[in-house]
């Protein structure tokens, strides 16, 4: 009663009504007794519980009571809801718990997330005293000035340790070690936070326009301690029953996550990209909203550069998808990429993106996983492949791949469409393994296998031209070294003349045997671009045949299909096989060496 003004009035109050009512009579009752009366005081509602009422009674007692962030909270709401004020008795636990908050709790950033996750409990008085803005507004403040070495993300990073410099012979990683630890424990704290009061936090740190990187680190912690199968490295099971059980709740910390994520590049986008396609495939078997799917598909867009081929292999998970992976979700990705990119390209009106680049070796390598799939139709792999811009590719070698597979597992496609698939391959961009296996294999069509061969030819024809230019450039130091001899021989000074003459007449020398090595290579690719023609006119003759003799008959398709092969491969002495393309492994056959051994007539 001496420290609480609410107990006092409320035991003032059973006294007073106690004594005007009639108290039964005692026999034998001596006048001196003292009767003890007792009272009942009931709380409905009382902020923390039994253990805050526990610990705001010691107080009254002199009991030394510690304060700590996770229980100044609750006795700041006791001490308001009992009325122990500074007016009514000094010092009294309203005034101690204020200053403690303000003085230590408020001025750290792990003290503040600890009493914020406290305040959950204690709502709506927390709420009326302030403590839940007052302790949000301390971390959002001491958040943005923390040291950014420390926003950590939530994977181990052993790169840059071997990165640190020793000083006075101690290692720095130990430092590193411990401050990676602080960094990493206050977005861990702030993981503990219930959705509510998460988002409040999430939503006050925009309003302040703090950091991208900092909101992006808050948030994926949060989601990698909640949404089960987030991160596929590591797969630990969630720690307790407090975490997200229901799929509703799942969904709804889903689009909470994601509505929160800045839109603009990560920090570490590698790791970013990673856990980006996690919540992906997560929105996709939750079925989560069609704007939450797309904004996470525009996020990793912007930097669709740094995933990797395990990434955009994103299972299918609706029924109406035929397909095995969810090719329609890359394609939207792809596209959200390219959009991005032509806008930067305009500012920076660079030629060659290094980003475009992986993103088309990255694409041929996806087109090359799913043409094996029996279910992807060809107008759905074409209108894949040919999205992609051509600078994106330096060569095709990678979408020959692709192509190669599609047609060895799709025998059942029909000619025309055969023809518009291999359509998609530039022969200029080939390079010459691919060419060599292409002018073999018997999956393409008639029409790819002679245009390979005449870019062959026109590649071969743009080296004579270079050979040539080489040539021509070889003689020039001839033509001066003679022209530094005359000078030489008409005056100056003779000793220095004489020895610069003869080093120019070594170089000269050099040139000239230089020069008659380039001719010969001249000549014989000159030789070869005669051999290349002759067999291509051969060919047309050969087609020609063909296709008299395929004009009239309606039926043995199958045999007529397979016989240009074997006339071309009498003519030319070369044996066609079937076989996948792959650029990493050698799959060049020469063939023209049978060619001149079974022909000699035709030099």
């Amino acid at each position: 009663m001496s420290k609480s003004r609410k107990l006092h009035l409320l035991i003032t109050q059973q006294e007073e009504a106690t004594r005007h009512s009639p108290a039964p009579q005692q026999e034998n009752e001596d006048e001196d007794e003292i009767v003890e009366e007792q009272c009942h005081v009931n709380f409905a509602g009382f902020p923390g519980g039994a253990e805050a009422f526990e610990m705001a009674a010691k107080f009254c007692y002199g009991v030394k009571v510690d304060l700590s962030p996770s229980n100044v909270a609750a006795l700041r709401c006791a001490g308001e809801f009992l009325e122990m004020t500074e007016e009514y008795s000094e010092d009294n636990l309203v005034s101690k718990t204020e200053r403690f908050l303000s003085q230590h709790v408020l001025k750290s950033l792990k003290d503040s997330i600890k009493t914020l996750k406290t305040c959950d409990g204690l709502m709506p008085m927390a709420e009326m005293l302030g403590i839940t803005q007052r302790c949000i507004d301390s971390v959002v403040s001491r958040a943005s000035s923390a040291d950014p070495a420390l926003f950590g993300w939530p994977v181990s990073d052993a790169t840059s340790a071997s990165k640190q410099v020793l000083w006075n012979g101690i290692d720095g990683a130990g430092r590193r070690k411990a401050g990676s630890g602080a960094g990493d424990s206050w977005f861990e704290d702030l993981a503990l936070l219930r959705l509510p009061l998460f988002k409040r936090l999430i939503l006050a740190m925009r309003t302040a326009e703090l950091s991208p990187e900092i909101i992006e680190t808050c948030v994926m912690y949060y989601a990698k301690k909640y949404i089960p199968g987030v991160s596929r490295s590591n797969r630990k099971p969630l720690p307790s029953s407090s975490s997200v059980a229901s799929e509703v709740e799942q969904k709804e910390l889903l689009e909470t996550v994601v509505s929160n994520l800045p839109l603009e590049k990560s920090s570490k986008p590698a790791t970013a990209t990673r856990f980006l396609f996690g919540l992906l495939r997560t929105a996709n078997i939750l079925n989560a909203s069609e704007a939450c799917r797309d904004a996470l598909e525009k996020k990793i867009g912007f930097q669709l550069e740094e995933a990797t081929l395990d990434d955009l292999l994103v299972p299918s998970y609706s029924y109406l998808n035929e397909t095995l992976y969810d090719v329609d979700c890359v394609e939207r990705i792809l596209s959200h990429f390219l959009e991005g990119f032509e806008a930067r390209s305009a500012e920076e009106a660079a030629t060659r993106s290094p980003a475009l680049m992986l993103v088309g070796k990255l694409i041929d390598g996806y087109l090359s996983e799913i043409a094996s799939d029996a279910n992807l139709k060809p107008e759905k792999f074409y209108s894949f492949a040919i999205s992609l811009p051509d600078e994106a590719r330096l060569f095709d070698d990678g979408l020959y791949r692709a192509v190669d597979v599609y047609l060895k597992a799709h025998p059942w496609v029909s000619e025309e469409e055969r023809e518009k698939i291999c359509g998609l391959l530039d022969c200029q961009k080939l390079t010459l393994e691919a060419c060599t296996h292409a002018a073999q294999n018997e999956r393409l069509p008639l029409r790819a296998v002679v245009q390979v061969l005449f870019f062959e030819q026109l590649q071969l024809r743009h080296a004579i031209a270079g050979t040539l230019m080489a040539a021509e450039a070889a003689a020039e130091p001839g033509r001066q070294s003679a022209a530094l001899e005359r000078e030489a021989e008409n005056g100056g000074e003779e000793g220095l003349g004489i020895e610069h003459v003869q080093e120019r007449n070594g170089t000269w020398r050099v040139a000239v045997r230089e020069n008659q090595v380039l001719r010969l290579d001249m000549d014989s690719m000159r030789t070869r671009v005669h051999q290349l023609e002759r067999e291509c006119s051969s060919m047309k003759r050969v087609i020609a045949k063909f296709d008299k003799s395929s004009g009239g008959g309606g039926g043995g398709g199958g045999g007529v299909a397979g016989g240009w092969r074997v006339s071309l491969g009498r003519k030319f002495g070369c044996k066609f096989k079937t076989q996948v393309c792959d650029s990493h492994e050698s799959a060049a056959v020469d063939t023209r060496k049978g060619r001149q051994q079974h022909h000699p007539h035709h030099e």
